[in-house]
């Protein structure tokens, strides 16, 4: 049995309260990870934000004509 089929065989309310507990989960991971950030000393500095946007790469739109669009 896939795990897919094992969890439509779950109750409606079950299948409910694992949905809100997955997302209780992810809201809980999205307000606590700015903090756990600064306590662990792994906020990017100034110097890693500068090396991250040399290392990305440079997009620059082109028209139809194959032609650099100007900025304006």
């Amino acid at each position: 049995m896939s795990l897919w089929q094992s969890y439509r065989n779950l109750a409606p309310r079950t299948r409910t309260l694992f949905g809100l507990g997955i997302m209780a989960w992810a809201g809980i991971g999205l307000l606590v990870s700015d903090q756990a950030e600064e306590k662990f000393a792994l906020k990017a500095t100034d110097a890693d934000k500068e090396k991250l946007s040399r290392a990305l790469p440079k997009i620059h739109p082109v028209d139809g004509d194959g032609g650099l669009i100007k900025d304006k």
